[in-house]
């Protein structure tokens, strides 16, 4: 779902989104809340609509702690 809202200009309906997956709509909105609760994306409610945007930031902290992993620990210098 990131990645769709990503190519997607960074924002979304909720609408949108479910119409791209082919599962149920409850499923739609779970993984919706999961990542909101991660605080990777936020909901922006107008009228109806809830609009879903990335959260750059939040994604930026997430990649500079993964790239702890793309070395070997037992090689760094000390």
């Amino acid at each position: 779902m990131l990645l769709t809202i990503y190519f997607n200009g960074g924002s979304m309906t909720a609408g949108d989104i479910a119409a791209i997956f082919e599962h149920a709509w409850q499923t739609t909105t779970r993984h919706l809340r999961v990542l909101e609760a991660a605080g990777l994306i936020t909901r922006e409610k107008q009228g109806r609509m809830r609009i879903y945007r990335i959260q750059r930031k939040r994604l930026e902290l997430a990649r500079d702690w993964l790239a702890h992993f793309s070395t070997d620990a037992t090689t760094r210098e000390k």
